[in-house]
């Protein structure tokens, strides 16, 4: 979906003091906005259906599709805004399709193919068969849970009702390369001002698994490097913040990871406050990569 500028917009040298065109004005806003309002319903409800397809490349082109959506949402606050409207509908949500179908941890996806194998043999209709879910599709699927969550706070807490954090240790400790950077960035997406996730990963031992990841020679550079922009970011968001569920976190990177590369975080954490978006992605790319070399992994 791609939002297009509406046929009846134009520009106008028309006085803003004058009453007439104040009054069009204001009917243009609003028949732009339900205009983008049905665009952003019909994109939703064409992208959920497919990505409930019952084999893989279809729900791939969907997530695609989805992602391009959501970054077309994000052009301006009234889309933003627009789009939240929609998540507060049930048959919209992004998040509980995601969970149910790309994101399904392998456990009920073995369950379902045994349930759906014990009910062809028992009864005379015809088999019905979800074909595995691709890397491709779990990492598009956390780029959408990504973006989902970052445009409406509210997705974290849908995520949560779906156990979001432990499908998504289980993605960390099972999956490959591709799936494992966009876990990475999912996962600090779906923790933002969410203290229940945040007891969730606490509680699935997440420090130690990310400390584990990032101290494994054998692991891609980049996936190690992903976990040290992973630590510098949930400090710098926890720093001057005592939530309880997180107090410890302090302690456990010191344990985990000495000393010297604990107080090189701390510090680093809260880098580049003041920059805007390209120079702290780089700045947050540089001390990650001081994060690593104080671990002496090369």
């Amino acid at each position: 979906m791609y939002l297009k500028k509406a046929l009846w917009v134009s520009e106008s040298n028309e006085d803003p003091n004058d009453q007439s065109s104040t009054v069009v004005n204001e009917l243009v806003s609003s028949l732009t906005n339900q205009r983008v309002y049905r665009e952003i319903t019909l994109a939703l409800r064409t992208g959920l259906r497919d990505a409930r397809a019952e084999f893989s490349f279809l729900r791939v082109l969907a997530l695609r599709n989805l992602l391009k959506f959501l970054r077309s949402v994000t052009e301006s606050d009234s889309t933003i805004q627009l789009f939240s409207i929609s998540q507060s509908l049930t048959h919209l949500q992004v998040v509980p399709v995601l969970f149910q179908n790309s994101l399904r941890q392998s456990k009920e996806e073995e369950e379902s193919v045994v349930v759906s194998n014990l009910n062809h043999i028992f009864t005379v209709e015809p088999l019905k068969i979800t074909s595995p879910t691709s890397a491709t599709e779990v990492a598009l699927a956390l780029r959408v849970l990504e973006g989902c969550c970052l445009l409406h706070s509210e997705s974290t807490e849908l995520a949560h009702k779906f156990k979001a954090i432990e499908v998504l240790m289980d993605i960390l400790a099972t999956r490959g390369v591709l799936e494992l950077g966009a876990c990475l960035d999912a996962l600090i997406s779906i923790m933002l001002d969410s203290s229940a996730n945040q007891m969730d990963f606490e509680a699935c031992h997440g420090i130690e698994k990310i400390a584990d990841l990032i101290q494994d020679k054998q692991m891609d550079e980049n996936i190690r490097l992903k976990c040290g922009e992973f630590l510098l970011l949930f400090i710098g968001h926890l720093n001057g913040r005592e939530r309880p569920p997180m107090m410890r976190v302090h302690e456990d990177i010191r344990r985990l990871l000495g000393e010297k590369s604990a107080s090189l975080i701390w510090a680093a954490s809260q880098f580049g406050s003041t920059l805007d978006p390209e120079q702290r992605q780089t700045a947050l790319h540089i001390q990650a990569r001081r994060v690593l070399e104080s671990l002496e992994l090369y």
